[in-house]
């Protein structure tokens, strides 16, 4: 895996965190929770093509 790769999976996690935490604090939004997993899916795309 590469360092972006990398990079992009620590910031998806650290995404995770901050979404969830203001879920928490102030209730749902249902943007970031589609922002994260947008992000998400980047990354998986972005793991997937350094494989192949």
């Amino acid at each position: 895996m590469s360092g972006s790769t990398k990079a992009m999976g620590v910031l998806t996690l650290t995404a995770l965190v901050v979404v969830t935490a203001y879920t928490v604090a102030l209730g749902s939004s249902g943007w970031l929770w589609f922002g994260w997993v947008v992000l998400g899916l980047i990354t998986l795309g972005m793991a997937a093509t350094r494989q192949s």
